[in-house]
């Protein structure tokens, strides 16, 4: 009996990405392709072009892979779409009235000098059965113990927020002090954040959400700066010296004791990828729930500060960003 096969080949192109496939999708590769669509969509690419020029035959349980991963893409905000199918799988998408749901439009084909361009470049690696996939180092998923790091765009923040805010009030649940646990605040924290120049927000995950982390750099060259920006820099600045840091508005990780070193990783990779010495959030001065987490992740309460705005003046915490170890943590 003769195997069937099919390559895969994976370009990334900003948030988005083109899959191309070569051979036959049918029960011993539909694996291949539903593993390798759930990792683009764990990458955080927001539209997946699939194309299928040099696929010769698709059967019904690849086409319930494609349709159960487009669903699973439209809960994220995502985007999956089929270009050049042949003959065969043209049918079976006609037949099963599925054609409106993952053919591309006829107008919005896939560039063929890009495609040219990815078969050119897959021979020189490994294709899905030993996939070697070319991404920029700076946006590829960190991995370690099973549990993997990656930063959502504002529009994935979005879609998720919900899932964030659960995740929030779980990491609470059974704690002291309900005046700083409303979900509702939360949400809005997150709205108001994300709305800062150069917001970025990093997430934990295994197969479900473990760790958030989010927040905004201020810097004295920032343009427009104004308000309680303007006042929050120049506080810090003149308390620490640092002229460039990373707020971190909240630092979020899932309750069970062996998650208790993902806040750490989410704080310190946010400040690398921001390329900040110095990590700095603001608490109340009666959330002892707040402080104490923040504590013991390493934080440093450098007191209240007063001039800004609002009826109480927060504590300062500051976090200095970990040197790299020798085996490049």
């Amino acid at each position: 009996m003769v195997l069937s096969r099919l390559d895969i080949h994976r370009r990334n192109r900003g948030e988005g990405a083109l899959v191309t496939l070569a051979g036959e999708i049918g029960p011993a590769t539909s694996p291949l392709l539903r593993a390798a669509l759930e990792q683009c969509l764990r990458d955080g690419v927001t539209v997946v072009d699939i194309d299928l020029s040099t696929v010769g035959s698709c059967d019904a349980r690849g086409l319930d892979v494609l349709l159960s991963m487009s669903r699973r893409a439209g809960r994220v905000h995502a985007s999956l779409r089929l270009h050049h199918p042949c003959a065969q799988i043209a049918r079976l998408l006609d037949v099963t009235g599925s054609t409106r749901l993952l053919l591309a439009a006829p107008t919005d084909p896939v560039p063929a000098a890009l495609s040219r361009d990815l078969r050119e470049t897959a021979s020189s690696g490994p294709s899905a059965d030993g996939t070697r996939t070319p991404e920029d180092p700076a946006r590829a998923p960190v991995r370690k113990d099973g549990i993997r790091l990656r930063r959502l765009t504002r529009w994935q923040t979005e879609g998720m927020a919900e899932d964030i805010a659960d995740l929030a009030m779980a990491s609470v649940a059974d704690t002291p002090g309900e005046p700083f646990h409303d979900r509702g605040e939360f949400l809005r924290r997150l709205a108001v954040s994300a709305r800062h120049p150069g917001f970025a927000l990093l997430i934990a995950e295994t197969t479900v959400l473990v760790g958030c982390a989010y927040g905004f750099p201020l810097c004295p060259d920032a343009s427009g700066r104004r308000g309680f920006d303007r006042l929050l820099q120049e506080s810090i600045q003149r308390l620490t010296t640092c002229a460039r840091f990373v707020v971190l508005t909240q630092v979020v990780a899932h309750p069970h004791a062996q998650h208790r070193d993902i806040a750490r990783r989410l704080q310190q990779r946010l400040l690398t990828d921001q390329h900040a010495a110095l990590g700095v959030t603001l608490l109340h001065p009666a959330d002892q729930v707040g402080h104490a987490a923040f504590e013991s992740w390493g934080w440093q309460n450098m007191g209240e500060v007063l001039g800004l705005p609002g009826p109480v003046a927060p504590c300062v915490l500051t976090l200095p960003r970990e040197s790299p170890s020798p085996a490049g943590r």
